[in-house]
């Protein structure tokens, strides 16, 4: 029966423009993932949701009180706990991207082979790569529904605004998902996977996270702005303070081409790894 369906599948696509890439059928991936999070998964969910708190709770509320108020734009001064809050909805969906699109990725494509199974059927590398991209994007919308959650009855977030801040994670995990699948699928060892930790605490203690660019020299301040962490802290920053700029386009603009490229060549990798 099962094999008879993956002919039909296969003929019905036979001739379509994505034949052999994409059968459109991510949502099998996603079952699969549903499936494997019911099963345990779930605690490593709620741990990354947990951190982000407790970072609010101990910096907003305890360093806060020795900070003051902190200048945002000209004439706009917030509490440390509104400042922080924003960055750490960001980060958190970073996170949860990034853990999902690399470490769990890896040991699927090096020793598994769970993905060399499912190509082998009418799946196509598109579809793999949508749907675990999909999983990180629902990841990094629990995150952002949890963290909102919280911060919001706390008068943290202002005004309604701040509601949009959670599809902003969603868009922003979505980036970060899509170029960490792509350096999984070159990654050889896991000295090399060691490097995504390497890399994400850095990204976390400079991109504008804990204190503003004003402090920093003008030399780093121009790395730090092409980093991507920072335009997801300057997109959910402003949407949660309720401050809409026209900057906000460039900002999705940049998040955008992430995702573009990331899916692009993620698509290529995995054709070359598996269906050569």
């Amino acid at each position: 029966m099962r094999e008879s369906s993956a002919v039909a599948i296969a003929e019905k696509l036979k001739g379509r423009f994505g034949e052999g890439t994409y059968s459109r059928r991510a949502r099998v991936i996603l079952e699969h993932r549903r499936i494997a999070f019911r099963q345990g998964h779930w605690i490593v969910v709620l741990s990354g949701f947990v951190e982000p708190v407790l970072y609010l709770l101990s910096f907003g509320y305890g360093v806060g009180k020795l900070v003051g108020k902190i200048q945002v734009t000209p004439g706009h001064w917030v509490t440390y706990a509104q400042f922080i809050a924003p960055a750490l909805l960001a980060t958190s969906a970073m996170n949860g991207a990034i853990y999902d699109s690399t470490w769990n990725i890896f040991f699927r494509l090096k020793y598994d082979g769970t993905y060399k199974a499912m190509l082998a059927t009418s799946l196509g590398p598109l579809d793999v790569a949508l749907g675990e991209i999909g999983w990180a994007l629902l990841r990094g919308l629990i995150y952002a529904v949890g963290f909102t959650a919280i911060v919001f009855p706390l008068g943290i977030m202002k005004g309604w605004y701040g509601l949009l801040a959670i599809p902003a994670a969603v868009v922003i995990a979505f980036g970060f998902a899509s170029i960490g699948m792509l350096y999984t699928t070159f990654a050889k060892s896991i000295a090399q996977m060691d490097w995504v930790n390497v890399i994400m605490l850095p990204l976390f203690l400079f991109s504008g996270s804990l204190y503003p660019l004003s402090i920093y020299p003008q030399w780093l301040r121009v790395i730090i702005e092409a980093l991507p962490l920072w335009h997801g802290i300057q997109i959910v920053r402003s949407l949660s303070l309720g401050i809409i700029q026209w900057s906000l386009l460039w900002h999705f603009a940049y998040f955008v081409a992430m995702i573009a490229i990331g899916l692009t060549l993620t698509t290529r990798r995995l054709r070359v790894l598996f269906m050569r």
